[in-house]
């Protein structure tokens, strides 16, 4: 057992002179039965826009008025203590940039230590506490309100989450403990392993009702005023809590062990076991079920204390960074005062990309989209699929009646070309072909204004090529979404040697409008993030070939920690577009890119992997085992041998992608893969790993960055 008590926190107080400080102001409040509540207020001053964060000076200060407070208590001052936050917000939990820079495996320690010194107060003053979630609260500040003795919550709050786990870390100031014991096991599994896994999901407040995290749940016009008034009747006796998920004898015996058993097996099926902080979280949980508080917090300071400084966390941090502030603020982007105002969009095509495209521009922008093919059958197909997934939205309440009609008369298509007249921007979504892509530009450039911007959505043929045929191949430019269209977050654009500032400044401010985030490449075969995933493809191609096992290479790219194997990326990827994409990379770098003819007669079987439960490939069918096995060697190559090819493949790729100039910068590198391809965050994208595993040293002598990002345990 810890005592919190005498341990010396002052270190943590030196450690930075940037925090910023969130006060908390009391004043007293008395409840309609005459009962006086002392009501702290979070408040670090600045708008919205600036959570309250949970920084060292912040729960010192905290700390000692909650200290203040047992004393008021002690005197029969006060029945009771709340806290809630400025508008919109109760905390967003430790400020994680003063986090990265503890120094030592000791100061992690006292972080940890100090969040259950202080908020463990919460449940110890002597008069009931009570959690006011007024809005935002995320990691530390759903842990003031787990510390809390009752919770209510605003109907309007933006989101409840604790989200450390997707952060390389484990919710470290008594959530791994209290929540399962308040929830149940499988309740809590779900918010603190599934939900950050899944893109960093949150919670709405009903949902956090629903689960039995918040006692009660009131609308925001009357927020505070019933939350006071509940509190009132919960000291009076007038309110019963009950908490419906609150684990019994039985669930502690039986359900949870095995609760944690197949959550083990989902995440060894899922995200393999690279990965930490999932297991590390998942260890607490299961050891929630029994034992002190305090010894489960002290297991939670020392977990908390070794993941904050691995590397995995200081990968996530450098990740978190590029995602938050560079993301938002696209290096290389025009002027937005250069973009030319978009009034009406059309999609040349009316296939399901083509339709997917559609259904983002007039979802996001709100503006006329006109969609064309060859023929009527084909256009109608199109529409009917854009108004069935507004019908779609409508039914599950996203859209009311107004606005999905709306947007239904929005959305036109013809096979009548001349009606691109006056689009502001077009866009194609036709066959992956130069002389198709010409084609077709050429015949909607006869039609549009002269200022308007064409846009191409090939992913990894010359944008200059496509347009080599333009009266004006000034207004065209690169806008490469990635599948599925409406959640991922990456559009690479890009900028070939005559496209105009104009035409990029456009395309940066739609992107912005569509609700995504946009990175400038150059022109170059693959840009930056099928270049990549083709010298993965491509590596995993060559070790098939060689004679190696579809599920020994899948096992062999496991270290890489990518959210799948590269035979089940490509199947998601679909093997026709595989195979393009690896011969167009072969065509441009014969010496660097592997492809195999016989990839395009996998490309024609209906079925090419085996997969298990959980989606993980497990071989070839038997049609495409014969197939591979006529070209096939027979000697397997080791799983170490197919590691090291594609670490030190990527990370020559990536060197020479630099040279190149494709794209400002290293972080812009790792920004596409993260959010086009779902690099891990404990990974940093791919430079960080590459560094730390030796890879860029072997093969140009150097790191990435300067110093090499790692924990401060290495």
């Amino acid at each position: 057992m810890t005592n919190y008590e005498a341990i010396d926190f002052s270190p943590l107080l030196a450690m930075s002179d940037t925090e910023v400080v969130t006060q908390s102001p009391v004043r007293d409040v008395t409840l309609p039965s005459g009962k006086v509540l002392a009501l702290i207020t979070l408040d670090n001053g600045r708008d919205h826009t600036r959570p309250n964060t949970l920084g060292p000076a912040t729960l010192t200060a905290l700390g000692g008025v909650l200290d203040g407070l047992a004393s008021r208590a002690k005197a029969g001052e006060i029945h009771a203590v709340g806290i809630t936050g400025k508008q919109y917000i109760l905390a967003a939990g430790a400020d994680l940039s003063e986090v990265g820079n503890v120094g030592s495996k000791e100061n992690a320690r006292l972080i940890a230590q100090l969040g259950h010194h202080v908020l463990g107060k919460l449940s110890d003053l002597g008069v009931p506490s009570f959690a006011f979630v007024n809005g935002l609260a995320l990691g530390g500040g759903l842990e003031i309100a787990l510390n809390s003795t009752y919770r209510t919550v605003d109907a309007s709050a933006a989101a409840i989450a604790l989200p450390e786990v997707f952060l390389g870390i484990i919710p470290g100031w008594g959530g791994a403990y209290l929540l399962p014991n308040l929830i149940g096991i499988e309740n809590a599994l779900e918010v603190v392993v599934s939900n950050p896994l899944k893109q960093n999901r949150v919670l709405k407040p009903a949902q956090a009702f629903e689960l039995g995290i918040m006692d009660a749940i009131f609308p925001a016009a009357t927020y505070l005023e019933d939350s006071l008034r509940w509190a009132d009747g919960v000291l009076g006796g007038s309110v019963k809590v009950v908490r419906k998920n609150e684990p019994g004898k039985i669930e502690r015996l039986t359900k949870w062990p095995i609760a944690i058993k197949v959550a083990r097996g989902m995440l060894e099926s899922k995200i393999g076991t690279v990965p930490r902080s999932p297991y590390v979280a998942l260890d607490l949980l299961d050891k929630a079920k029994g034992g002190s508080k305090a010894d489960a917090f002290a297991r939670e300071d020392e977990a908390l204390a070794d993941l904050v400084t691995g590397d995995q966390f200081a990968a996530s941090m450098y990740a978190f960074d590029l995602v938050q502030k560079r993301a938002k603020r696209p290096v290389g982007a025009p002027d937005k005062a250069l973009a030319k105002k978009v009034t009406k969009v059309g999609i040349i095509g009316a296939g399901l990309m083509a339709s997917q495209f559609a259904l983002l521009f007039v979802r996001r922008l709100q503006v006329p989209v006109l969609i064309t093919d060859l023929d009527q059958t084909r256009v109608d197909k199109g529409v009917a699929y854009i108004h069935d997934e507004i019908g779609k939205l409508e039914a599950k309440g996203r859209l009311d009646a107004d606005a999905a009609n709306k947007l239904r008369a929005l959305v036109t298509g013809t096979t009548d070309k001349s009606l691109y007249a006056d689009c502001d921007f077009v866009i194609e979504a036709v066959f992956e072909e130069v002389g198709v892509k010409q084609a077709v530009f050429a015949e909607i450039e006869a039609v549009v204004a002269e200022d308007a911007i064409l846009a191409t959505n090939t992913s990894s043929l010359s944008v200059e090529e496509i347009g080599a045929k333009l009266a004006h191949p000034e207004r065209l430019v690169g806008f490469h979404f990635f599948n599925p269209v409406a959640v991922m977050p990456l559009i690479e654009i890009v900028k070939t040697p005559t496209t105009s500032e104009a035409a990029l400044s456009t395309a940066f401010v739609v992107a912005k409008g569509l609700g995504k985030n946009a990175v400038l490449t150059a022109d170059a075969p693959g840009f930056v993030v099928n270049r990549l995933l083709a010298k993965v493809m491509g590596e995993a191609a060559r070790a098939v070939y060689e004679g190696t096992p579809v599920a020994d290479v899948e096992k062999a790219f496991g270290p890489l920690g990518l959210p799948m194997g590269p035979f089940q990326l490509i199947d998601l990827v679909g093997w026709k577009v595989a195979a393009h994409v690896q011969d167009t990379m072969v065509r441009a770098f014969p010496d660097r890119f592997y492809a195999n003819e016989n990839f395009h007669a996998l490309a024609e079987l209906g079925d090419v992997v085996e997969k298990d439960k959980g989606g993980r490939v497990t071989g070839f069918t038997k049609e495409a085992a014969k197939l591979v096995a006529t070209v096939a060697g027979s000697t397997p190559t080791p799983a170490a041998e197919i590691l090291r090819r594609v670490q030190d493949g990527l990370a020559q790729e990536i060197k020479l992608m630099l040279d190149e100039g494709v794209v400002p910068e290293v972080e812009d590198i790792d920004l596409c893969l993260i959010l086009g391809a779902g690099w891990p965050f404990i990974d940093g994208g791919a430079t960080p790993y590459l560094d730390r595993e030796g890879s860029s040293e072997r093969v140009f002598g150097d790191t990435f960055h300067h110093p090499p990002i790692r924990g401060v345990a290495n």
